[in-house]
């Protein structure tokens, strides 16, 4: 094997997904797929809590081409490319974006734990199904939900103030309308993010409380409704 060691040095139980080709190939629906599914990936990463780890190559989408013991080859296995495609250029500004996303949010990079509870008794955090609701017991044991929503109270949060967020994940093949919660009529959520779309934008995305968000198969959307001034950082 190319990794010098028959991938011997490696685990055995591989549960990764080639969006049905296996290696290198030219269909445009898998390396579409695969470009959305590196975006997912990056992006669940950097809205996270904790440290990100990324590696250097990784806001270009570099590999290495399933190699798991790059560190002996000095060849392009584990070289970086710097004559980027134009599929690496849209992911760099994809990168770029959700970077910057979460540098704004603070609720995107607490040095805590959520709390559950603010200080003033009201929640932190809640998970919500596609229709809106906050999910039950029962609904976190089904095994074949794909979808759920993790909504963020900005003005709830311990030791920091943020915009509320309402980050939306679809992990099934087909396109899922997601309720957004009901709430007083003059609130707006604007989409940030959407990685169905190659630079993590939807055009003129505003959404009133009730709306249906059409969340596209295998993608991660992320709406905030702005409570803190224009241009006020966290």
């Amino acid at each position: 094997m190319a990794n010098g060691e028959e991938n011997r040095d490696g685990e055995s139980n591989n549960d990764s997904w080639n969006c049905g080709v296996e290696g290198p190939t030219e269909d445009p629906e898998v390396l579409s797929l695969r470009d959305r599914q590196r975006r997912n990936i990056l992006a669940t990463l950097l809205i996270s809590q904790g440290v990100p780890m990324i590696l250097a190559g990784d806001e270009v989408g570099r590999t290495q081409g399933g190699n798991n013991n790059a560190y002996c080859q000095d060849n392009e296995i584990s070289w970086t490319r710097w004559d980027l495609s134009p599929e690496d250029e849209a992911f760099l500004l994809f990168a770029r974006r959700i970077m910057g996303l979460r540098k704004e949010h603070p609720a995107l990079r607490l040095g805590h734990f959520f709390k559950g509870r603010g200080e003033g008794g009201e929640p932190e955090v809640t998970w919500l199904d596609p229709k809106g609701l906050e999910m039950t017991a029962e609904e976190w044991s089904t095994g074949f939900a794909r979808c759920l929503g993790l909504r963020i109270f900005g003005g709830s949060l311990v030791g920091v103030e943020d915009d509320d967020l309402l980050i939306l994940f679809n992990a099934h093949h087909e396109t899922i309308p997601f309720a957004l919660p009901e709430e007083h009529e003059d609130l707006r959520w604007n989409v940030a993010l959407d990685t169905s779309h190659e630079e993590g934008l939807e055009p003129d995305g505003v959404y009133k409380p009730g709306d249906e968000y059409p969340l596209a198969a295998r993608s991660l959307a992320l709406l905030r409704h702005p409570r803190r001034k224009d241009g006020e950082q966290g």
